[in-house]
């Protein structure tokens, strides 16, 4: 694999939030409404999203993992 090559992985908003409605359903990476998720973007407290297509809306694993830390950090202070 050539170091230039963009290896990042994507979540859809369901992977994030979860679904439980979904056959599997899909547990919560952070647990909120799609509007607080929305909300939280809008205001800068979370990762902002790439479009991957017209109808495709992701993030990438990175931002949310570095989402994931900083909630971790908060909360261990």
């Amino acid at each position: 694999m050539s170091p230039t090559q963009n290896t990042s992985r994507f979540l859809r908003l369901q992977q994030i939030i979860g679904n439980s409605n979904a056959s599997p359903p899909l547990d919560p990476i952070i647990p909120i409404s799609a509007s607080s998720w929305w909300a939280g973007v809008a205001a800068g407290r979370f990762p902002k999203p790439v479009k991957l297509g017209p109808n495709t809306t992701a993030w990438r694993w990175e931002d949310i993992q570095g989402l994931l830390d900083q909630l971790a950090a908060e909360v261990g202070q």
